[in-house]
């Protein structure tokens, strides 16, 4: 077996589209997310795509962000602003949590704080789990057991009940003892009308609820943390720009693109040959062999991006052929399926700002400029040195409105 490295943007632009390159990325977390979406290849992935695309509708999102995104931001912040501080890492997965997990189709019995904190307990295990080769922890073993136990408490408390009143809905539908408005408008209500079509296991929807809430959750928390660290460095270099952060909500999208262009949620993405081939200018493959694609490389490559590819500008202007977020959303096959739940559509000239569907990130990192954020300047943020990934432990912050 070799290890191909790719760095150019363009070349892991083309292997990501390729069809006939499978996912690599998560072999030690086969038994998290072995049969997850993500991890699926050809048909039964298409099928099971097809499937959940059924939920990931512009309709949908545009009811998300204002009819349940606005509400739950408003209800989260409210304690953190009149205390006048938080941690923006603990804060962004109480903003996150309940509306992945909604989004997923978990249900949270009377939605306790003591439930709350059980999940979010769980949510931070499971994303050790597609980490683990990036770990600086010496023990992987003992971490491997804290995951099994962390998928077994989820299983009993969480995906079991979801599901068996899911199945109780879609049956009563079916019978024509409920109308269709009376199935939840979530995943696991869609994975759970096609299951037999698509021949899946109550272990495979068990899987799949946990990449959901870890794709939804952690992945927005870590991109959330970024923006705002390169946001704020970026209002003191640039004071003038801060009239954009108020009233612009295109500027606020693109600063988050750029901080996703720049740090994406995995800094690395792996394919396998299905059969052995001829890739230019790494030559022959073969099967054993694993494309590693370095994407934070590849996200600030100048030839893609321009020669100060590797700073933050939320003015750059997208070349053509790229995305303003590189490829930290994935490319071909794979593309993240909530793409535009994060990140928006991407804006065309002449958009409407009031109108226009900016995604989650943006939505939460306008909401944390209008209660008055700040950095706080006695305790700058904690990186996480448990991984060799670049991001946070802990981002302490102010709301410096509160007077």
């Amino acid at each position: 077996m070799k290890m191909h490295e790719v760095r150019s943007f363009a070349l892991a632009s083309a292997v990501l589209r390729r069809p006939d390159m499978r996912q690599a990325l998560y072999d030690q977390a086969g038994k998290l997310l072995g049969r997850a979406v993500i991890n699926l290849h050809g048909a039964e992935h298409r099928a099971r795509r097809s499937e959940e695309l059924k939920v990931f509708r512009k309709d949908f999102f545009q009811y998300y962000e204002r009819e349940v995104l606005r509400p739950e931001l408003a209800t989260t912040l409210a304690p953190y602003v009149r205390a006048g501080s938080a941690d923006l890492i603990d804060l962004g997965y109480r903003l996150m949590l309940d509306l992945t997990a909604d989004f997923a189709g978990i249900d949270r019995p009377g939605r306790t704080p003591e439930a709350t904190e059980d999940l979010l307990r769980l949510l931070k295990i499971f994303a050790l789990a597609p980490v683990l080769d990036q770990s600086t922890l010496a023990d992987i073993g003992s971490l491997k057991a804290e995951l099994g136990q962390g998928i077994a408490d989820f299983e009993r408390n969480y995906l079991t009940p979801s599901a068996d009143r899911r199945e109780a809905i879609v049956d009563s539908v079916r019978r024509g003892e409920a109308p269709e408005s009376a199935l939840p408008r979530d995943v696991l209500t869609v994975l759970v009308q096609a299951q037999e079509k698509l021949g899946m296991s109550r272990a495979d929807l068990l899987q799949e609820s946990i990449f959901f809430l870890l794709a939804g959750a952690h992945t927005s928390v870590h991109a959330l943390a970024h923006v705002m660290a390169e946001l704020f460095g970026w209002l003191e270099r640039h004071p003038e720009d801060r009239a954009l952060v108020d009233h612009d909500p295109l500027f606020i999208q693109r600063c988050v693109h750029e901080a996703l262009r720049l740090y994406p949620s995995s800094p690395i993405a792996k394919r396998r040959p299905d059969c052995p081939m001829r890739v230019e200018p790494l030559g022959e493959l073969d099967e054993d062999d694993v494309l590693l694609l370095n994407l934070v490389e590849a996200n600030r490559d100048p030839a893609a991006f321009g020669d100060d590819a590797r700073s933050f500008d939320p003015h750059r202007r997208t070349p053509p052929g790229a995305s303003p977020f590189g490829l930290s959303m994935g490319m071909g096959a794979h593309v993240c399926l909530g793409l535009q739940l994060a990140t928006g559509a991407v804006p065309k000239p002449g958009i409407d700002p009031a109108t226009h569907h900016v995604g989650t990130v943006a939505a939460i990192v306008r909401a944390l400029f209008s209660a008055g954020v700040a950095p706080d300047p006695r305790a700058p943020p904690v990186s996480d040195s448990t991984t060799t990934r670049v991001s946070w432990a802990r981002f302490p912050i102010i709301f410096a409105a509160t007077g």
